[in-house]
Protein backbone atom coordinates (compact mmCIF):
# COMPACT_ATOMS: atom_id res chain seq x y z
CA UNK A 1 0.00 0.00 0.00
CA UNK A 2 1.26 3.47 -0.87
CA UNK A 3 0.07 7.01 -0.17
CA UNK A 4 1.48 9.52 -2.65
CA UNK A 5 0.97 13.24 -3.21
CA UNK A 6 2.41 15.01 -6.26
CA UNK A 7 2.62 18.76 -7.00
CA UNK A 8 0.24 19.22 -4.07
CA UNK A 9 -1.17 22.61 -3.12
CA UNK A 10 -3.34 22.64 -0.03
CA UNK A 11 -4.99 24.91 2.51
CA UNK A 12 -8.38 26.45 3.17
CA UNK A 13 -10.91 28.33 1.04
CA UNK A 14 -9.27 31.55 -0.06
CA UNK A 15 -5.95 30.69 1.59
CA UNK A 16 -3.13 28.45 0.35
CA UNK A 17 -0.93 26.96 3.09
CA UNK A 18 1.40 24.75 1.04
CA UNK A 19 2.31 24.36 -2.60
CA UNK A 20 4.30 22.05 -4.88
CA UNK A 21 4.62 19.46 -2.08
CA UNK A 22 5.71 15.91 -2.88
CA UNK A 23 5.07 13.17 -0.29
CA UNK A 24 5.29 9.40 -0.56
CA UNK A 25 4.69 6.77 2.11
CA UNK A 26 4.92 3.03 1.49
CA UNK A 27 4.37 0.04 3.74
CA UNK A 28 7.25 -0.79 6.05
CA UNK A 29 8.95 2.60 6.22
CA UNK A 30 9.06 5.53 8.65
CA UNK A 31 9.00 9.06 7.23
CA UNK A 32 9.54 12.03 9.53
CA UNK A 33 8.17 15.52 8.78
CA UNK A 34 10.15 18.32 10.43
CA UNK A 35 9.07 21.93 10.58
CA UNK A 36 8.41 24.93 12.82
CA UNK A 37 5.04 25.91 14.25
CA UNK A 38 2.77 27.21 11.52
CA UNK A 39 4.82 25.50 8.82
CA UNK A 40 1.82 23.62 7.39
CA UNK A 41 2.36 20.14 8.85
CA UNK A 42 -1.10 19.62 10.36
CA UNK A 43 -2.91 21.00 7.31
CA UNK A 44 -0.82 18.71 5.10
CA UNK A 45 -1.79 15.67 7.15
CA UNK A 46 -5.48 16.58 7.05
CA UNK A 47 -5.26 16.97 3.28
CA UNK A 48 -3.51 13.61 2.85
CA UNK A 49 -6.39 12.03 4.77
CA UNK A 50 -8.99 13.65 2.52
CA UNK A 51 -10.35 15.80 5.34
CA UNK A 52 -9.48 18.95 3.37
CA UNK A 53 -9.86 19.32 -0.41
CA UNK A 54 -6.83 19.45 -2.68
CA UNK A 55 -6.25 22.87 -4.22
CA UNK A 56 -3.88 21.63 -6.94
CA UNK A 57 -2.00 18.45 -7.77
CA UNK A 58 -3.30 15.06 -6.70
CA UNK A 59 -3.20 12.41 -4.01
CA UNK A 60 -3.32 8.66 -4.68
CA UNK A 61 -3.89 5.83 -2.22
CA UNK A 62 -3.00 2.36 -3.41
CA UNK A 63 -2.62 3.73 -6.94
CA UNK A 64 -6.18 5.12 -7.01
CA UNK A 65 -7.16 8.78 -6.68
CA UNK A 66 -7.99 9.52 -3.06
CA UNK A 67 -11.34 11.04 -4.03
CA UNK A 68 -12.41 7.64 -5.38
CA UNK A 69 -12.16 6.13 -1.90
CA UNK A 70 -15.06 6.25 0.55
CA UNK A 71 -14.34 7.70 3.98
CA UNK A 72 -14.98 4.28 5.53
CA UNK A 73 -12.50 2.53 3.25
CA UNK A 74 -9.85 5.19 3.82
CA UNK A 75 -10.27 4.62 7.58
CA UNK A 76 -9.67 0.90 7.09
CA UNK A 77 -6.35 1.57 5.38
CA UNK A 78 -5.02 4.76 7.00
CA UNK A 79 -4.96 5.45 10.74
CA UNK A 80 -4.62 8.99 12.13
CA UNK A 81 -3.39 10.33 15.46
CA UNK A 82 -4.23 14.04 15.73
CA UNK A 83 -2.11 16.57 17.56
CA UNK A 84 -4.83 17.24 20.13
CA UNK A 85 -8.12 15.65 21.06
CA UNK A 86 -10.84 16.84 23.41
CA UNK A 87 -13.41 14.35 24.66
CA UNK A 88 -16.75 15.66 25.89
CA UNK A 89 -18.03 12.45 27.46
CA UNK A 90 -16.60 10.33 30.26
CA UNK A 91 -15.43 7.41 28.14
CA UNK A 92 -12.85 5.08 29.60
CA UNK A 93 -9.45 4.68 27.98
CA UNK A 94 -10.51 1.20 26.81
CA UNK A 95 -13.62 2.62 25.15
CA UNK A 96 -11.60 5.32 23.36
CA UNK A 97 -9.22 2.68 22.00
CA UNK A 98 -12.13 0.45 20.98
CA UNK A 99 -13.41 3.35 18.85
CA UNK A 100 -10.51 2.59 16.52
CA UNK A 101 -12.51 -0.42 15.36
CA UNK A 102 -15.38 1.75 14.03
CA UNK A 103 -14.37 1.27 10.39
CA UNK A 104 -14.61 -2.52 10.84
CA UNK A 105 -18.02 -2.55 12.54
CA UNK A 106 -21.34 -2.23 10.73
CA UNK A 107 -23.77 0.46 11.85
CA UNK A 108 -25.44 -0.24 15.22
CA UNK A 109 -23.48 -3.48 15.67
CA UNK A 110 -21.78 -4.25 18.98
CA UNK A 111 -17.99 -4.73 18.99
CA UNK A 112 -17.04 -8.34 18.39
CA UNK A 113 -14.58 -10.47 20.34
CA UNK A 114 -12.00 -9.70 17.63
CA UNK A 115 -12.58 -5.98 18.05
CA UNK A 116 -12.12 -6.17 21.80
CA UNK A 117 -9.01 -8.31 21.41
CA UNK A 118 -7.50 -5.75 19.00
CA UNK A 119 -8.17 -2.96 21.53
CA UNK A 120 -6.62 -4.90 24.41
CA UNK A 121 -3.59 -5.79 22.28
CA UNK A 122 -3.06 -2.13 21.40
CA UNK A 123 -3.23 -1.13 25.07
CA UNK A 124 -0.69 -3.81 25.95
CA UNK A 125 1.64 -2.85 23.10
CA UNK A 126 1.94 0.71 24.42
CA UNK A 127 2.15 -0.43 28.03
CA UNK A 128 -1.03 1.34 29.16
CA UNK A 129 -3.20 -1.65 29.98
CA UNK A 130 -3.32 -0.44 33.59
CA UNK A 131 -5.13 2.69 32.37
CA UNK A 132 -7.90 0.77 30.59
CA UNK A 133 -10.62 1.59 33.14
CA UNK A 134 -9.52 5.17 33.81
CA UNK A 135 -11.79 7.94 32.57
CA UNK A 136 -10.09 9.44 29.52
CA UNK A 137 -10.83 13.04 30.50
CA UNK A 138 -9.14 12.47 33.88
CA UNK A 139 -5.91 11.10 32.39
CA UNK A 140 -2.81 13.25 31.98
CA UNK A 141 -1.95 14.82 28.63
CA UNK A 142 0.71 12.20 27.99
CA UNK A 143 -1.64 9.34 28.91
CA UNK A 144 -4.29 10.72 26.55
CA UNK A 145 -1.75 10.91 23.73
CA UNK A 146 -0.73 7.29 24.28
CA UNK A 147 -4.42 6.36 24.26
CA UNK A 148 -4.89 7.99 20.85
CA UNK A 149 -1.90 6.09 19.48
CA UNK A 150 -3.36 2.86 20.86
CA UNK A 151 -6.66 3.72 19.16
CA UNK A 152 -4.82 4.01 15.83
CA UNK A 153 -3.09 0.67 16.42
CA UNK A 154 -6.43 -0.98 17.16
CA UNK A 155 -7.61 0.23 13.76
CA UNK A 156 -5.13 -2.24 12.19
CA UNK A 157 -4.46 0.14 9.31
CA UNK A 158 -1.70 -0.41 6.77
CA UNK A 159 -0.51 3.20 7.01
CA UNK A 160 -0.37 5.51 10.04
CA UNK A 161 -0.23 9.31 10.09
CA UNK A 162 0.72 10.78 13.46
CA UNK A 163 0.73 14.54 14.01
CA UNK A 164 3.38 15.27 16.67
CA UNK A 165 2.75 12.02 18.59
CA UNK A 166 5.46 12.78 21.19
CA UNK A 167 4.48 16.40 21.90
CA UNK A 168 2.87 15.77 25.31
CA UNK A 169 5.10 12.94 26.45
CA UNK A 170 7.97 12.83 28.91
CA UNK A 171 11.39 11.69 27.75
CA UNK A 172 10.82 8.02 28.55
CA UNK A 173 7.47 7.83 26.81
CA UNK A 174 8.88 9.68 23.80
CA UNK A 175 11.46 6.94 23.36
CA UNK A 176 8.82 4.23 23.84
CA UNK A 177 6.65 5.77 21.14
CA UNK A 178 9.55 6.15 18.70
CA UNK A 179 10.55 2.54 19.37
CA UNK A 180 6.97 1.48 18.69
CA UNK A 181 6.92 3.39 15.39
CA UNK A 182 10.06 1.53 14.35
CA UNK A 183 8.50 -1.80 15.41
CA UNK A 184 5.34 -1.06 13.40
CA UNK A 185 7.43 -0.44 10.29
CA UNK A 186 9.18 -3.76 10.82
CA UNK A 187 5.70 -5.34 10.83
CA UNK A 188 5.04 -3.84 7.40
CA UNK A 189 3.11 -0.71 8.41
CA UNK A 190 4.00 2.62 6.80
CA UNK A 191 4.43 5.45 9.35
CA UNK A 192 4.40 9.18 8.61
CA UNK A 193 4.88 11.36 11.69
CA UNK A 194 5.67 14.99 12.42
CA UNK A 195 7.86 16.33 15.19
CA UNK A 196 9.78 19.42 16.27
CA UNK A 197 12.79 17.38 17.38
CA UNK A 198 15.27 16.66 14.55
CA UNK A 199 16.90 13.93 16.67
CA UNK A 200 13.73 11.89 16.20
CA UNK A 201 14.52 11.63 12.49
CA UNK A 202 17.91 10.12 13.28
CA UNK A 203 16.40 7.73 15.83
CA UNK A 204 13.77 6.00 13.73
CA UNK A 205 13.18 7.38 10.22
CA UNK A 206 14.43 6.21 6.83
CA UNK A 207 13.45 9.47 5.21
CA UNK A 208 12.83 12.99 6.39
CA UNK A 209 10.88 15.83 4.85
CA UNK A 210 11.59 19.42 5.94
CA UNK A 211 8.56 21.68 5.62
CA UNK A 212 8.74 25.45 6.04
CA UNK A 213 5.99 27.90 5.10
CA UNK A 214 4.24 25.14 3.20
CA UNK A 215 7.20 24.37 0.95
CA UNK A 216 9.70 21.52 0.94
CA UNK A 217 13.07 22.74 2.16
CA UNK A 218 14.70 19.32 1.87
CA UNK A 219 13.81 15.65 1.51
CA UNK A 220 15.82 12.44 1.69
CA UNK A 221 17.83 10.37 4.14
CA UNK A 222 18.27 11.97 7.59
CA UNK A 223 22.07 12.00 7.30
CA UNK A 224 21.81 13.91 4.02
CA UNK A 225 19.00 16.32 4.91
CA UNK A 226 19.29 17.06 8.64
CA UNK A 227 22.32 19.31 8.35
CA UNK A 228 23.46 22.45 10.11
CA UNK A 229 22.60 24.68 7.14
CA UNK A 230 19.16 23.15 6.63
CA UNK A 231 18.29 23.38 10.33
CA UNK A 232 19.34 27.03 10.36
CA UNK A 233 17.00 27.71 7.44
CA UNK A 234 14.20 25.63 8.95
CA UNK A 235 14.21 26.99 12.51
CA UNK A 236 16.27 30.18 12.30
CA UNK A 237 18.76 29.05 14.96
CA UNK A 238 22.28 27.69 15.03
CA UNK A 239 22.43 23.91 15.48
CA UNK A 240 25.49 21.69 15.24
CA UNK A 241 25.03 18.13 13.95
CA UNK A 242 27.61 15.84 15.50
CA UNK A 243 28.43 12.14 15.51
CA UNK A 244 28.54 10.53 18.95
CA UNK A 245 30.03 7.17 19.86
CA UNK A 246 27.74 5.13 22.09
CA UNK A 247 28.98 2.87 24.94
CA UNK A 248 28.41 -0.24 22.81
CA UNK A 249 30.60 1.14 20.02
CA UNK A 250 27.81 2.21 17.69
CA UNK A 251 27.65 5.77 16.41
CA UNK A 252 24.67 8.08 16.23
CA UNK A 253 24.04 11.52 14.81
CA UNK A 254 22.84 14.16 17.27
CA UNK A 255 21.71 17.77 17.06
CA UNK A 256 23.36 20.13 19.55
CA UNK A 257 22.07 23.71 19.88
CA UNK A 258 24.74 26.25 19.03
CA UNK A 259 25.60 28.92 21.58
CA UNK A 260 26.33 31.65 19.06
CA UNK A 261 24.16 34.67 19.59
CA UNK A 262 22.73 33.57 22.90
CA UNK A 263 22.95 35.98 25.78
CA UNK A 264 25.61 35.26 28.33
CA UNK A 265 24.05 33.64 31.35
CA UNK A 266 24.63 35.88 34.33
CA UNK A 267 25.34 34.43 37.71
CA UNK A 268 22.81 35.46 40.35
CA UNK A 269 24.04 38.06 42.75
CA UNK A 270 24.94 36.76 46.17
CA UNK A 271 22.50 37.62 48.90
CA UNK A 272 24.11 39.40 51.85
CA UNK A 273 23.99 37.49 55.09
CA UNK A 274 22.55 39.21 58.12
CA UNK A 275 24.41 38.84 61.38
Amino acid sequence: MELRAEALSYGYPGRTIGSEVEVALTAGEVVCVLGPNGGGKTTLFRTLLGLLPVQAGHIALGGRPLQDWSRRNVARVVGYVPQAHTAHFAFTVREIVLMGRTAHVTAFAAPSHRDRHAAEAALATLGIGHLADRVYTEASGGERQLTLIARALAQEAELLLLDEPTASLDFGNQLRVLDQLRALAEQGIGVLFSTHDPDHAFLCAERVLMLRDGRILGAGRPDDVVTRDNLRQLYGVEVDVVTATLPDGRTSRLCVPGLEGLRTVRRPRSVPTCH
